[in-house]
């Protein structure tokens, strides 16, 4: 007799919805609203409500979603909530909400991993201080938090109505972060200090890895400054180049067709097909795209995010619109020389900053910003983490860098460095991934 294969579990911090995904994160919250927790609806809204919720949830940068998955399918879900960058006096504090793990996927420790995943990102951005609020009826939910060393520090009597009846709720409360400074766990009780949770102690929060796969007549190369004519040939075969880097262990791929981005359309189109094809994790794709239908095109054959550059200078209204038709799936790519924004393939330098660029993508509705200081790029000699920072730091939309990683020491900086810009998202890596002085398994492991 052959028993069955245990249950595949894990928890993730999610930047993207695949339809499948969207569809099954809305079955698992109209469950757990049924089952009377977790959620702040008393009764399922109708089914696009909640996509049109989710969609634009990913959208807001104080907040971060993370999904529960239960041999691949979501299964629950929780958000952690940032203090906007206006409440200084709370900085230290983030909050989690929406809490839940849909009733038909309990009692297999989905809770506590899921727990887990947001007590560790929240614990890696910096923050001291971890809240959160439940119904006491809540009892399951309830007795979670207390096992994993949350502290019970209120009740409020009034807490919501459900059902015709008043319900209390519970204020619980976390330090993340062993030191010996002294938060109070409430205003009228500012002598006793919160507990402390362990003796982690990181310098930043984790940063998504993006190999990237820069496209030059069908092959995969890297350039040296951004210039056609010194370009190294990687590999021939962009599909076997695909298959690469996700075995190696990354989340999400960086395409770029640099034929594309001087011809001012896409010019490598067989390799990009030849990259979906073969990737089984999420792809974004920039070089050439400056219309809504190539645009549409490559977002309906399995791109997950299309990357604006030139466009986003020179017709910022197209960025607009299509940050209307595709929520959350346009990234602005902002290309700098010595922070004066670069054109055409870099073939071009405008009178614009790049901060004045990112904030003008920002409020086009862009979900991130790419930052690429060309002098760095494929010189290995460092990012330039000054002009990251900045940037990041005045954007409230993630940034990703790129430009100049050499070695794992330079993954080390650019992660210590989100202590202070936590807007810093990710990094592309290129050419130090394909001479090997940068080892894929070393460079997650930093960033993680």
């Amino acid at each position: 007799m052959t028993s069955s294969p245990a249950p595949r579990l894990s928890t993730e911090r999610l930047q993207s919805l695949s339809e499948d995904d969207l569809h099954s994160l809305c079955e698992a919250t109209h469950a757990a609203i049924l089952d009377g927790g977790g959620f702040g609806w008393l009764s399922p809204p109708p089914h696009d409500v909640l996509e049109r919720y989710f969609r634009g949830l990913l959208l807001v940068p104080e907040r971060q979603l993370f999904v529960a998955r239960h041999d691949g399918m979501i299964v629950g879900a929780a958000q952690l909530v940032r203090p906007p960058r206006n409440n200084e006096a709370q900085a230290m504090s983030a909050t989690m909400m929406h809490f839940y793990i849909a009733p038909y996927a309990r009692g297999l420790g989905l809770g506590q991993m899921l727990l887990t995943e947001v007590e560790q990102c929240a614990r890696a951005m910096g923050y001291q201080i971890l809240n959160l609020d439940v119904r006491a009826t809540q009892e399951g939910a309830v007795a979670l938090f207390r096992a994993h060393g949350f502290y019970h520090w209120g009740t409020h009597p009034s807490y919501a109505r459900a059902n015709g009846q008043t319900v209390s709720g519970l204020f619980f409360t976390k330090r993340l972060q062993d030191d010996e400074r002294i938060v109070p766990a409430h205003p009228q009780d500012i002598s006793t200090p919160i507990p402390a949770a362990g003796h982690a102690a990181v310098t930043g929060h984790s940063l998504t890895l993006y190999p990237a796969i820069d496209l030059k007549d069908g092959a995969c190369v890297r350039l040296r400054r951004g210039e056609m004519d010194h370009a190294t040939v990687y590999s021939d075969d962009p599909g076997a180049q695909a298959r690469a880097w996700v075995h190696a262990g990354y989340r999400w791929l960086h395409v770029v067709d640099l034929n594309g981005a001087f011809a001012g359309r896409s010019a490598n189109t067989e390799a990009i097909e030849a990259i979906i094809a073969n990737a089984t994790v999420p792809v974004q794709l920039g070089g050439g795209l400056r219309d809504l239908d190539s645009i549409g095109h490559w977002l309906s054959v399995g791109i997950t995010r299309v990357i604006l550059g030139s466009v986003a200078v020179k017709n910022p209204d197209l960025v607009r619109e299509a940050c209307r038709l595709f929520p959350g799936r346009i990234v602005a790519g902002i290309d700098a020389r010595s922070g004066q924004v670069a054109t055409e393939g870099w073939a071009e330098t405008s009178e614009m900053k790049a901060v004045e660029l990112g904030l003008r993508m920002q409020d086009a509705g862009v979900a991130s910003v790419i930052f690429t200081e060309i002098s760095r790029d494929g010189m290995l000699t460092g990012i330039d983490i000054a002009q990251t920072a900045e940037l990041a730091n005045t954007l409230d939309i993630p940034v990703i860098a790129s430009g100049g990683v050499g070695s794992l020491e330079h993954l080390e900086a650019l992660r210590a460095a989100t202590a202070q810009a936590p807007g810093i998202e990710g990094v592309i890596v290129g050419r130090a991934l394909y001479d090997g002085r940068v080892n894929p398994a070393d460079a997650l492991r930093v960033l993680a």
